[in-house]
Order: structure tokens, then C-alpha cells, then sequence
């Protein structure tokens, strides 16, 4: 009966393991249209995105849900349990991306809508791909439980940061030189804001695959020492970034 039960227990587990997989897969997709909707201004993209944004909030319920049943019904072991409430953790930050990537796309959408000629000021394209690319690489560590490959999410963080403070210059020094592209201007500094925290949420995502996997908790210990943890060294005395 035990064993029935074992057997059970680590099948609902894959199966929860696997529905994050499946939200990731949505929210990464809900991300990429809505930089694609902003670009191209092909607006019937904002409408898949809020699609995708209601099927990522019901995964969000069903998830947690099963979390919360499957510890309250079985005594996880330390490594299950760590799995469970990292997911679980993992979970707010995932749908918080989701909720920026429908930002994006509605943004984008009033900004086609409210002049055809619409020019972008900034080229938001390539700190979206990164972003883009940071919650992508953060599922794969999570399905491969590869702690350095989650250090690498964390070191990328880095990069997204300066990118979002470079467009906020240049938006502003637009702003300055032209008046008439305030208003659109502030709509990109909305947008630019969002891709800057998909990437802190994907960086949350990544410090908690290293905790599942190795037990050890690196938040606020700077990327140097993440990503000596990550490979099994210790942490030095400083938190040196």
C-alpha cells in the first residue's frame, strides 16, 4: 500500500511539474507576441495574449491547489517538499510575468491605435528577446534541475538591468528634444518597465531552482556568489556582484 501510494504521490508530483512546464510555455509565448505586437502592430496578437493570460491564471489556481494537497496528504521528503513550495514560489512570479507581458500588448496596442504612423523612439526589441530568452532558460533548468544553468538566468539579469536603464536615457533625452512624443514616450518607459521586471521575475525563478536543487537559498547574496553555490564552491566573505 505504501508503495502504491509512493508511486502515486511522485506521479502527481510529474504531473504538477509538468502543468508549470505548460504555463511557462504560455507566458514565454504571451511575451515574445506582445514585443512582436508592439514592432509589427499586428494587433491581433493582444487579443491571443489575453487569451493565453486568462489559461495561465486557471493553471495558476489548479497548481497551487495541487501543491497545497499534495503536501497536506503525504509527509514529503526534504527534497519533494523543497520542489513543492519552489514551484509554488515560482508560480506568483510566473503569473506576475504573464500579467506584464498583457501590459505590453495592450500598451502596444494603443500606441498603433492611437497614431498610424507610429514610430518607436527606442528599439525595445532586443531587451525583449533577452527577457524572452531568460524565462525560457530558466524552465529549462528547471525541467533539467540544473543549478548553474539557473546561475546563468541571474548573471543575465544583469544585462536586462543596463538595458533598461540605457532605454530610459534615450527615451528621455526624445522627450526633451521633441515635446510631441511625451505621450507615446511615456507608454515605452510602461513598456520597457514590464520587460525589466519579466526579467527579475525570471531571475526570482532561477534563484529557486538553485534552492530546489542544492537546498541552499541565494537570494540578496549578489551573482558571484549564486554562481559559486550553483557549482558547489563556497561563497566568499563579500558579496561582490
Amino acid at each position: 500500500m505504501l508503495e502504491h501510494t509512493n508511486k502515486q504521490f511522485h506521479a502527481d508530483l510529474e504531473t504538477t511539474r509538468s502543468m508549470f512546464l505548460q504555463m511557462g510555455g504560455l507566458v514565454e509565448a504571451m511575451v515574445k507576441d506582445g514585443i512582436e505586437a508592439l514592432i509589427s502592430g499586428d494587433l491581433s496578437l493582444v487579443d491571443i495574449v489575453r487569451e493565453r493570460e486568462k489559461q495561465v491564471n486557471r493553471l495558476e489556481v489548479d497548481i497551487d491547489e495541487r501543491i497545497g494537497q499534495l503536501i497536506a496528504r503525504n509527509q514529503p521528503t526534504a527534497s519533494d517538499l523543497r520542489l513543492l513550495l519552489g514551484v509554488s514560489k515560482m508560480l506568483t512570479d510566473m503569473e506576475r510575468c504573464g500579467d506584464e507581458a498583457e501590459k505590453i500588448a495592450k500598451m502596444a496596442r494603443r500606441l498603433h491605435e492611437a497614431e498610424s504612423g507610429y514610430e518607436p523612439v527606442v528599439e525595445l526589441r532586443h531587451m525583449g528577446n533577452s527577457v524572452v530568452q531568460m524565462i525560457h532558460d530558466a524552465l529549462d533548468a528547471f525541467a533539467r534541475m540544473d543549478a548553474v544553468a539557473a546561475a546563468q538566468v541571474v548573471r543575465n539579469d544583469k544585462e536586462v538591468d543596463k538595458e533598461w536603464k540605457g532605454s530610459l536615457r534615450h527615451i528621455i533625452t526624445y522627450m526633451i528634444e521633441d515635446p510631441r512624443t511625451i505621450s507615446r514616450s511615456i507608454d515605452l518607459i510602461f513598456i520597457a518597465r514590464a520587460l525589466e521586471r519579466i526579467g527579475d521575475h525570471a531571475k526570482n525563478m532561477s534563484e529557486r531552482v538553485i534552492y530546489m536543487v542544492l537546498g541552499d537559498d541565494v537570494r540578496h547574496t549578489g551573482v558571484k556568489n549564486t554562481e559559486r553555490t550553483a557549482r558547489g564552491e563556497l561563497p566568499e566573505e563579500e558579496n561582490n556582484i
